[in-house]
């Protein structure tokens, strides 16, 4: 099968290149659609990006990826089972647009379409980036796994691991005033969000259980 043509009109949707990350996920959904793997020949998992574990000691657990995905949802699911990008609900100028599992970038914008896969993939590819930055910021600050999942999932959401002064008492090892910190997270635009302070909630939650 000629998978160009079906590359090639993702990519011009996407309006960029792909990650690896992407290409073998759209490889493995061209399989499974055409049939071309065989129950005797099962798909092998989607390959993820190289772990940052190697550098930094640190990776996202179980639990912390459970956590921003429930926030983050796979919203704006299309009938066709794909998902579209969609403004963000509580900023003035909808900025920033975003896509999967909260995805963002120059790359989502007003239009763009992913498959499921392409959602899964980003995410991968967005964590390792996120780990690296936490883990670069607490260096060797005594970090238990739920801590740094809680951590990581806030910055995923705000941004501010280095500035905030939640990621700053933690650093100083000041577990309980860094747990604190968390529910004063809850602002977007100057307005309180429920769905931030459910999420700092969970997110204090993680970090303060042992």
């Amino acid at each position: 099968m000629n998978r160009k043509p079906i590359f090639d009109a993702v990519r011009k949707m996407l309006d960029r290149s792909f990650t690896q990350a992407e290409v073998n996920a759209l490889d493995k959904a061209i399989d499974l659609s055409t049939g071309a793997l065989t129950a005797s020949l099962a798909p092998e998992p989607v390959a993820a990006p190289a772990s940052p574990a190697a550098a930094t000691g640190r990776v996202l657990g179980a639990a912390g990826a459970k956590l921003i995905k429930k926030w983050e949802g796979c919203a704006k699911r299309l009938a066709d089972g794909t998902f579209a990008a969609y403004p963000d609900p509580g900023s003035v100028d909808g900025k920033p647009w975003t896509i999967g599992w909260g995805s963002t970038g120059s790359d989502v914008k007003k239009g763009v379409v992913w498959t499921q896969a392409q959602c899964d993939a980003r995410f991968d590819v967005d964590m390792v980036d996120y780990v690296k930055e936490v883990a670069a910021f607490i260096g060797s600050a005594a970090t238990s796994q739920n801590q740094f999942d809680a951590l990581v999932s806030f910055h995923y959401n705000t941004g501010k691991i280095t500035s905030s002064s939640l990621g700053k008492l933690h650093k100083a090892g000041d577990f309980a005033g860094a747990q604190a910190q968390f529910g004063k997270w809850i602002y977007n635009d100057g307005k309180p969000m429920t769905g931030l302070k459910n999420r700092r909630a969970d997110e204090a939650k993680l970090y303060g259980t042992a």
